[in-house]
């Protein structure tokens, strides 16, 4: 297997050809390490690579394999975010499922504000589109890893953001489940346990392995009914980034999977001061908190009750510099449905003008999480998003090439 044929397999393609025979997981894991030999230095995704322990790791999966273990993600290599370790819940249960962890991925530095790039000892993490922008944080290295072909799956957690706002900004797809599905990452419950991905199928199939118990079927006739706000009544959304996000929810209602409200009438309190003292540990049975918690909860019931599906922008705006944000609040769309706990997904939704990439959010009920991610699956074989906008780093100096046929 060479490092091209690897950067272009989904998750579930590793794991079929490995489950078949047709590679063995030491293999992959080699070719995984090849490919973040050649490309890592382009991106800085890793700030640490496991490569005695990956290759150790996938001689045991292909060990099980041969005394007949059941392993629906045999053999797929993971980064896994700083922070986590392998043996957090969610690595824990990837690598029962036959996952192979090759690499820590970057964080933000602490004590840096809203800084939302990552961090390593060979400065920040590039995003693969530009150098010269932000992968988004706090789960940076992850989505860059999975962007850039390094690895097919990552693993992130989501706290106001931290998995869809770089999933939106590196061109992929970043999944945060129900909050309390997994075990959270903070007390206050508002930083949930997810996945960045290339392609849906691979946020279901990491649903199957880490949620217990399965998540139930939901049953939908298409098209879903769905509501489109830009700004959710508070964010300052970018108008170039509300048109590509609206012009993407526009080819989901052509395709078939959804009707669009034209006028939504959904305007949220803006979750800010909310979230700012839950994090800081204050009670949420403060006036304050509890007044913002409790008419979001409100509304967001009565719009689930006439809609399956929210859809918004991902960020407000493009992508930053590696000087940070500024001013600017690139969780105002996302960090909402961390305080409501709703499942929410970025998809990749297209570019603007200035070729920054744009993420559509999907946020779907409680508990829905199969109907969020058969959305987005359809949404990606129907050719109404793309399957992924992710640039991918050569490994030799000279022009970048887009994966999956996506050119730039």
């Amino acid at each position: 297997m060479s490092t091209g044929e690897y950067a272009d397999l989904s998750a579930l393609d590793i794991a079929r050809h490995v489950r078949h025979g047709d590679v063995t997981a030491v293999d992959v894991a080699g070719a995984a390490l090849a490919r973040i030999a050649e490309v890592d230095h382009a991106v800085r995704a890793f700030t640490e690579v496991w490569a005695e322990q990956a290759l150790t790791h996938a001689a045991d999966v292909d060990a099980r394999l041969a005394r007949g273990a059941v392993l629906p993600l045999a053999g797929v290599p993971i980064g896994v975010k700083t922070g986590e370790g392998p043996g957090s819940y969610q690595n824990t249960r990837l690598v029962a499922a036959g996952c192979v962890p090759v690499g820590a991925t970057s964080v933000p530095r602490t004590g840096r504000g809203w800084q939302t790039y990552g961090h390593t000892d060979r400065g920040p993490t590039l995003n693969p589109f530009d150098p010269a922008w932000s992968p988004g944080g706090s789960s940076a290295g992850s989505a860059a890893a999975v962007a850039a072909g390094l690895v097919p799956l990552a693993s992130g957690s989501d706290g106001a953001g931290s998995v869809r706002i770089p999933a939106a900004w590196c061109g992929i797809v970043g999944f945060k489940p129900t909050h309390g599905r997994l075990p959270a990452r903070d007390r206050a419950g508002l930083n949930s346990p997810g996945v960045l991905v290339g392609d849906p199928r691979d946020a279901l199939a990491y649903l199957d392995a880490v949620a217990e118990p399965p998540v139930p079927a939901v049953r939908s006739t298409y098209p879903l009914r769905a509501v489109w706000s830009a700004t959710l009544g508070y964010a300052d959304t970018s108008p170039a980034v509300a048109a590509v996000a609206r012009r993407s929810a526009e080819r989901l209602a052509e395709a078939g999977l959804v009707t669009l409200a034209e006028d939504s009438g959904l305007a949220l309190l803006d979750p800010a001061p909310a979230w700012t003292a839950l994090r800081a540990g204050v009670p949420s049975s403060t006036e304050d908190v509890s007044r913002v918690v409790t008419t979001n909860e409100e509304r967001l019931r009565d719009c689930f009750r006439r809609a399956d599906v929210v859809l918004t922008p991902t960020t407000p705006h493009p992508p930053h510099g590696h000087d940070g944000p500024g001013a600017r609040m690139s969780v105002a769309l996302t960090w909402a449905f961390n305080l409501s706990g709703h499942p929410a997904l970025s998809l990749p939704a297209g570019i603007t003008a200035q070729r920054a990439p744009v993420g559509l959010q999907l946020v779907v009920r409680h508990h829905e999480e199969r109907q969020l991610l058969d959305i987005a699956d359809r949404a990606t074989r129907l050719g109404a998003v793309p399957r992924s906008l992710g640039a991918v780093p050569a490994p030799e100096p000279g022009p970048r090439r887009c994966r999956r046929g996506v050119t730039q």
